[in-house]
């Protein structure tokens, strides 16, 4: 029973667990705090699906030291962001903005929604 709880702290452990290594965390606890919270909100693009702080990928390593230099550098929160916008696009970050070019983006998943919910209705109508 002992080794079974053991097994899973260690598993919900686990999985809070971040990619980042201590080579590559600031000496200064404010700018890491600063460098973790940006680390949060960019996408792997290895990975697609994690944020470069979670992710094992070399791009993610790279985009993490990067972020550090930059911060380190003087660099704002939001210039390096903008930074990073601009050489990768707005698919670098995990919550894109809601804009023109990304309108279609936030409304695909509310027109598939009411599409699927005019079909059910249509094949429910026919029906005796």
């Amino acid at each position: 029973m002992r080794a079974c709880f053991l097994f899973l702290l260690l598993m919900v452990l686990s999985f809070s667990a971040a990619a980042v290594e201590p080579g590559e965390m600031l000496k200064d606890p404010v700018l890491e705090a600063r460098a973790r919270e940006i680390s949060k909100n960019l996408r792997c693009l290895v990975c697609q699906g994690e944020a470069i702080d979670d992710s094992n990928s070399d791009f993610a390593k790279d985009l993490r030291v990067l972020v550090r230099t930059r911060l380190a550098a003087g660099d704002t929160d939001d210039a390096v962001v903008n930074f990073l916008r601009d050489r990768y696009g707005d698919f670098i970050l995990l919550k894109p903005p809601v804009e023109n070019k990304t309108l279609l983006l936030w409304l695909t998943p509310f027109l598939v929604l009411g599409a699927g919910l005019c079909a059910a209705f249509a094949i429910i109508r026919r029906k005796p």
